[in-house]
């Protein structure tokens, strides 16, 4: 396959920022669209913006798959239970919402996208981007399109004094709120952590999202103390047994 990082794409201007314009990248936008509240919508579209921003002022993520990085950043919230339509066929009863956006990001690229384009290492590009953004110990040493990804989705929540190099200006961040405007993102977020922490706990134990549940829900609504990994591993008596017996 051709090294896609080299190939110059169709451009446009969003908010002083240039970013690719492909036919792919417009259908995804709808998608999102179709999938997410307003304040959802907004926080991808400024996450999309805001990752073009780092990542290309960044030494090592200059170089990078614009297109998967965009579509990945364009995706990334399609598990957020809130907002989908009455029996969405993206969410699942047992899997993470970043495993269900990962998952729906794939199989929309596997839908609209070329098959000899989008090969087995470009998909896994972007669904490892929207899988792994919630995890910054994890997110930040991979692929320049994964960490792309994570920088625009973490400045969004961050903002600009965080992000690393001091490469973001309240200049360049607020032109891009003004125009997509966060709308009680912190709000929407809570109520879409708390609503995955009470519909599938299971979810939600092993990561952030059970943090909120520790400390907004009560005991009788939710409680992942006996399922914590350190638990679990604590319960192992195989040392104990004997092959032999």
């Amino acid at each position: 396959m051709t090294d896609l990082a080299s190939i110059e794409l169709p451009t446009k201007v969003l908010c002083g920022v240039t970013v690719p314009d492909t036919p792919l990248i417009s259908a995804a936008l709808d998608f999102a669209k179709t999938v997410s509240t307003d304040y959802t919508y907004n926080h991808i579209v400024r996450s999309f913006l805001l990752g073009f921003i780092i990542a290309d002022k960044l030494p090592h993520t200059k170089v990078r798959d614009r297109e998967a990085h965009a579509i990945a950043a364009i995706l990334h919230d399609t598990g957020f239970p809130i907002g989908h339509p009455p029996h969405s066929d993206v969410l699942s009863n047992d899997k993470r919402f970043e495993v269900d956006g990962a998952n729906a990001a794939r199989n929309f690229l596997k839908k609209h996208g070329r098959s000899d384009e989008w090969d087995k290492h470009r998909l896994q590009l972007v669904w490892d981007s929207i899988a792994l953004h919630t995890i910054g110990s994890v997110v930040f040493e991979k692929e320049p399109e994964v960490q792309a990804c994570s920088y625009g989705i973490w400045a969004d929540f961050q903002g600009p004094d965080r992000v690393p190099g001091g490469v973001l200006t309240w200049e360049e961040y607020n032109a891009i709120v003004r125009e997509y405007p966060r709308l009680g993102l912190m709000k929407g977020l809570k109520d879409n952590m708390l609503h995955l922490c009470k519909t599938k706990p299971g979810t939600t134990y092993d990561n952030t999202v059970g943090e909120w549940g520790d400390r907004y829900l009560g005991e009788e609504e939710y409680n992942r103390r006996p399922n914590l990994t350190q638990n679990l591993l604590e319960t192992c008596d195989l040392d104990d047994r004997d092959p032999n017996a």
